[in-house]
């Protein structure tokens, strides 16, 4: 690995105001979104995963990058942009999504196998009567899913996860409903989009199936690419893609998005069409989980909208459950651990942590708890943008 560097905002706030006055000139604006940062740890590694760590302001950044290795420079300059990034809405057919602020997205299993509600909404009347439920709950996508992607469940025939999502999506989209097809096979894919689908959402980064970036790219829909670590999107759960331990893992899954979205693009992908997964809960340990979820305002510096799923993991059981964060894989439940159904209040915490690091797309199974969470800090961040009073006397 030649040197790489890394820009990761670790001074959040809820306001510019709050940082330099009514000029608000000592934050930045993460990702044209309602969170604003002001300091940031300028992080450089090599080939022996030695890190330099240096503390720059905002203010200061440009004459920090100008001091680097040209190349680093360079790099620097596209993240220090990516941050800064404001994202056009999402297009779903008639249906615009903005993502100036946090979304929410329904989960729709129609698995009989998913590790929290399997087996609930199998045929397509319970599945368009949950969907709809999402939806008048605040829901701004609903993801339709057919193959469980839990630790441990077999590989699915193509076949048959058609013919749990095709009747499913066709009723959907009949309601005028975004939708997004969770699915990392290409039949799958198209037959969904075909069927009224407008965002692949592919837990492999097009990575498991051969076609499927030629497919994204000629679709031009807009396509999920989450981090999962093994190999050629194969065992989502079994670890690191070489065999071995993260070097960090907040790190190294931020060079394998950049990896991946390169790969879409250079298959001739739109970089605008990318929305990128950081796969909590996909081969991490619940420390690393952890870590993830505090470091998530790093990935804006690649440019692209983001999306987390943590609703409902384990790594919520576990904690509820007593569980120490240092080894604990992020695997299935085990003994002690809170069930599935019992992980509300985690659920709601993580997502809210989401939103305050500047995600736009929150996955979850709670809609309505989650839109209420949301609608309540949005309004916590307009109250911080108008209120000058203290900030001006």
């Amino acid at each position: 690995m030649t040197d790489r560097l890394y820009i990761r905002p670790i001074t959040l706030a809820a306001s510019p105001q709050a940082e330099d006055g009514a000029g608000g000139l000592g934050a930045v604006r993460l990702a044209g979104g309602l969170v604003w940062a002001s300091r940031f740890a300028l992080l450089r590694r090599g080939e022996g995963q030695a890190i330099s760590r240096e503390l720059v302001s905002a203010l200061e950044m440009p004459a920090a990058l100008s001091r680097l290795p040209r190349h680093l420079a360079e790099e620097g300059a596209a993240q220090w942009a990516g941050l800064q990034r404001a994202h056009p809405p999402l297009v779903c057919g008639a249906r615009r999504i903005p993502l100036d602020q946090p979304q929410v997205m329904g989960i729709l299993n129609v698995t009989p196998d998913s590790f929290s509600d399997g087996g609930r909404h199998g045929d397509v009347a319970a599945a368009l009567a949950h969907a709809q439920a999402m939806l008048a709950s605040g829901a701004a996508i609903i993801d339709v899913g057919g193959e469980s992607t839990r630790p441990g469940a077999a590989p699915l025939w193509e076949g048959d996860e058609l013919a749990r999502v095709v009747p499913v999506v066709e009723a959907l989209a009949k309601t005028g409903a975004a939708i997004s097809i969770d699915t990392r096979k290409v039949a799958v894919m198209a037959a969904a989009l075909a069927a009224g689908a407008h965002v692949i959402n592919d837990v492999s980064a097009l990575r498991h199936d051969p076609e499927a970036r030629a497919f994204a790219a000629r679709s031009g829909a807009p396509v999920v690419l989450m981090h999962a670590p093994g190999a050629g999107g194969e065992d989502l759960h079994r670890g690191p893609i070489d065999g071995g331990a993260y070097a960090d893992v907040l790190l190294d899954v931020f060079d394998a998005l950049r990896e991946a979205r390169d790969a879409a693009v250079a298959a001739g992908v739109r970089r605008e069409a990318i929305i990128l997964d950081p796969g909590i809960g996909f081969g991490k340990t619940l420390g690393e989980n952890l870590k993830l979820m505090n470091g998530l305002a790093l990935f804006h510096a690649l440019g692209q909208p983001l999306l987390v799923g943590a609703s409902r993991k384990r790594m919520i059981g576990a904690l509820a459950g007593g569980a120490m964060a240092g080894g604990a894989t992020a695997g299935g439940a085990t003994a002690g651990d809170a069930p599935a159904d019992q992980r509300l209040g985690g659920s709601i915490l993580l997502a809210v942590q989401a939103m305050a690091a500047g995600v736009q797309l929150i996955r979850v199974h709670d809609v309505a708890e989650t839109v209420q969470a949301a609608r309540v800090w949005r309004g916590l961040r307009d109250a911080a943008l108008g209120d000058f009073s203290q900030l001006t006397a």
